[in-house]
Formats: structure tokens, sequence, C-alpha cells
């Protein structure tokens, strides 16, 4: 028994943005920890350090190894690009704390 073509698309559009929900959300997370350890001397230890850059690296493999469905409407096309800009100015802001603990 086949899908119809229309709730095919569906489950994978549907199963598309949730992955992108959860990346969104690590992120998120991820961005409230870099601002809390900017506020906080001695925070980027080595440890702190090495795995804030692989969770940023990681993110970052994730967002430009993304396919995106070809019937995905604009809105999902805008949201993808802005999560790509936005690991960028993670990875800014992270250095920046690097910078002040070093």
């Amino acid at each position: 028994m086949s899908f119809p073509k229309n709730e095919t698309q569906q489950e994978v559009i549907t199963a598309w943005r949730n992955y992108i929900d959860g990346l969104e959300k690590s992120m998120n997370q991820l961005d409230e920890d870099i601002k809390e350890a900017s506020q906080i001397a001695g925070t980027c230890t080595d440890e702190w350090c090495t795995a804030t850059e692989h969770v940023i690296d990681e993110l970052n493999h994730s967002l430009f190894s993304i396919s995106e469905p070809r019937f995905a409407n604009p809105d999902d096309t805008k949201r993808l690009k802005a999560l790509k800009r936005r690991v960028y100015d993670l990875y800014a802001n992270y250095r920046d704390v690097y910078k002040q603990m070093s």
C-alpha cells in the first residue's frame, strides 16, 4: 500500500520542521550558556571551551548538511538561512568569551 503524494510530502516536511526545531532549541540553549559565561570570570576552562566549540561545530555541520525539501515553503527556506547565519554569530560570541578568559 503506498501513500498518496501529498501525505508523504506532509510527513517529510513535518519531520524536517521538527529537526529544525530541535536545532533551534539547541542554539537557544547554547546562546544562553555563552551569555552566562561572558558574565562569569574563569568559566572558559579548557573543558568548557572544548565542549562548546564541539557543539558549535556539530550545529554548523548539521545546518549546512541539511537537504531542504524541494516542496518546502519560502518561510522554511528563510528560517534555515537565518539559523545558518546565527550559528556564525554564536561562534563569534564564543570567541569573544574565549578571548576574555585568555
